[in-house]
């Protein structure tokens, strides 16, 4: 009885921990208990989710030959451990979205602040970037292999190809509707365009900036599997492919489970890295 009131006190603490009064710390209790029911709701979800799918399969509710199911799974992802192959299909998607997506990004809002800088050359790429933002790029995959090369460069090419487009539309966006009045106010006191940029339009649009870059992450590795398909020795998207052309359909679907893994892992290091820049900042 002890030990337990021990431990529900050093709970109660650290869900209060920072609160400066009685009140602020009621208020911070509710927040993170909030914070803690919601990811127990979400492993609950997935965990209910999972067995239920073992259950359906096990008994026959769902055909287990074309959707696989757990078990069968996991022991696909330890025999590829075991052999290598795990490491390497896995390693070459994530080395091509990242080559990709670090490419993409980049590149995206250097060209953002290229058209935030230059109205005159804004007004003239505005009409081209729309146009290609329409333009499906899987279209172009067999014109990129083409240009690029039968390898990873060209898969690199589709993902960044996908990525960079959104990257410029959505920032640009975001450096266009920074508040005006602070704009007006720096210019007045007599700041140039680069300190109206550093002081007021980039601090303003990190949040944007971010959620750029979380859009773009998953659309970075859609453009690498897409890549896959088209052509590539390796990889979760070969592996997807080859497992569908020889019927090995439990191979296609730990492809598909590792690619969820891997595009919430990417994710929630994008989202890591904002709370350190903007933690950062302040």
């Amino acid at each position: 009885m002890f030990m337990f009131k021990k431990l529900r006190s050093i709970y109660n603490d650290l869900l209060t921990k920072g609160a400066v009064t009685e009140a602020h710390g009621k208020y911070l209790k509710k927040v993170r208990l909030r914070e803690f029911s919601i990811k127990v709701s979400q492993i609950s979800i997935l965990i209910l989710l999972t067995i239920s799918w073992q259950l359906a399969a096990k008994y026959k509710i769902v055909d287990p030959f074309i959707t696989s199911y757990p078990s069968q799974i996991l022991n696909t992802i330890y025999k590829m451990a075991l052999n290598g192959e795990l490491f390497k299909h896995t390693w070459t998607t994530l080395y091509e979205t990242l080559v990709g997506f670090s490419l993409g990004a980049l590149t995206g809002i250097i060209i953002a602040v290229i058209l935030w800088w230059s109205d005159y050359l804004s007004r003239i790429f505005e009409p081209f970037i729309v146009i290609l933002n329409a333009l499906p790029k899987m279209a172009l995959g067999p014109v990129l292999i083409i240009w690029l090369g039968n390898g990873s460069t060209a898969i690199i090419g589709m993902a960044l190809l996908i990525s960079i487009i959104v990257t410029i539309m959505m920032v640009y966006n975001g450096f266009r509707e920074t508040d005006k009045n602070k704009i007006k106010l720096l210019q007045t006191l007599g700041a140039n365009k680069l300190q109206i940029f550093k002081k007021v339009v980039l601090p303003e649009n990190l949040p944007t900036i971010f959620a750029a870059l979380k859009v773009n992450i998953g659309l970075s590795l859609v453009g690498t599997i897409v890549g896959e398909f088209l052509v590539s020795q390796a990889g979760l998207g070969y592996l997807i492919v080859y497992g569908g052309q020889v019927f090995k359909l439990n191979l296609v679907m730990t492809s598909v489970i590792l690619l969820s893994i891997l595009a919430a892992v990417l994710y929630y290091l994008i989202v890591g890295l904002e709370k350190l820049v903007i933690k950062w900042k302040k």
